[in-house]
């Protein structure tokens, strides 16, 4: 079978609708932001306060506790910066080198770099995708040192630096990820009293997400991820009552596709995965999603054919862009009920 590498939707995306600053900063309380729901049968616009409306009692909803690092380091050249994506599994930093609003593919392997705080950072070897590398900090403690000279990853549709509470969900509880599991960014104390008093269940994993390689159809690197024995069960109880599994972002689908069985059921476990999921492979576990608006051709958009198929996503898409939904980050939610 041969596999897709490229959604079946393109399309433009205006620039206009490219979130350019958190919706508190447009007069908007965090739940504030529109929600488009999509269903075969009917596509609903509203606010994301309206979500526990459409959930039904008994629904499962699971959500990623990562929470943001200031991940960007700014060099003292005032050029170039370093983004430290992720963790590998052989203990090294998988980094990209920025200059300006760019990948900078400059850098040979062995090279040091000298980082504020008399740090250094020393590349090691070029990731698959040859715009990352394989690096080491001298730091011992890179979450330390971040959280002293590091800010929030922010690209060119974010026009002001905005702190790295404006990147923190409400379940960000452990630090890990590069950017923002960003679909959790919504939820507010207060909706999640709505939600349990609905009925609606609501259980954590975690996946500390890195930058956006997928994005540019590149090798996917390992993330780390774990799922804890009580989501799990509550899950898998879930699948027997035949209640919906709605995952909290894609990046809670490729925690729970990396823990399935051969039946389909989830098993408690950690480590890191590097599954990219396709309709041609398929999902086990997610019935939904909700999820932010992602880029044309972005390799997202194969995980959302995967989980409700090419036609809802392509009609959701067509009236998302329509009705000027806005895009990214900051913007608005899209919550896909096949």
């Amino acid at each position: 079978m041969t596999m897709a590498t490229e959604p079946s939707l393109d399309f433009e995306l205006p620039p206009e609708l490219e979130a350019h600053e958190p919706p508190e900063a447009r007069g908007l309380a965090r739940d504030g932001v529109r929600l488009l729901t999509s269903r075969p049968s009917s596509l609903d616009h509203g606010r994301f306060t309206d979500l526990p409306e459409q959930l039904e009692p008994g629904d499962v909803l699971v959500v990623n506790t990562s929470a943001t690092m200031p991940a960007a380091v700014d060099l003292d050249d005032g050029d170039r910066t370093v983004h430290f994506s992720t963790l590998a599994p052989d203990g090294t930093w998988i980094v990209e080198l920025r200059r300006g609003a760019s990948p900078d593919s400059a850098g040979v392997e062995g090279e040091r770099i000298a980082l504020p705080g008399r740090v250094n950072l020393v590349l090691l070897r070029r990731h698959a995708s040859r715009r990352l590398w394989h690096a080491s900090l001298s730091s011992p403690d890179v979450p330390s040192y971040l959280a002293r000279f590091g800010r929030p990853i922010r690209y060119g549709y974010v026009a002001e630096r905005w702190p790295i509470e404006s990147y923190q969900t409400a379940f960000a509880t452990a630090p890990g990820s590069a950017e923002m599991p960003s679909a959790g960014r919504p939820f507010t104390p207060e909706l999640v009293t709505r939600l349990v008093s609905r009925g609606v269940l609501i259980v954590p994993l975690t996946l500390h997400t890195g930058v956006a390689s997928p994005e540019f159809h590149e090798p996917p690197y390992a993330e780390w991820f774990s799922v804890p024995e009580v989501t799990a069960r509550v899950v898998n109880d879930a699948k027997l009552r035949g209640a919906r599994v709605v995952a909290v972002g894609t990046t809670a689908v490729r925690a729970l596709e990396s823990t399935t069985t051969s039946g389909c059921w989830v098993e408690p476990a950690s480590g890191w995965t590097d599954l990219v999921i396709t309709p041609e492979r398929g999902v086990c576990v997610a019935s939904g999603l909700l999820t932010g608006f992602h880029e044309p051709k972005a390799s997202h958009l194969l995980m959302l054919e995967a989980i409700a198929g090419p036609d809802l996503v392509r009609r959701s898409y067509e009236a998302a862009l329509e009705r000027r939904y806005l895009w990214h980050e900051f913007g608005d939610l899209n919550l896909l009920l096949p």
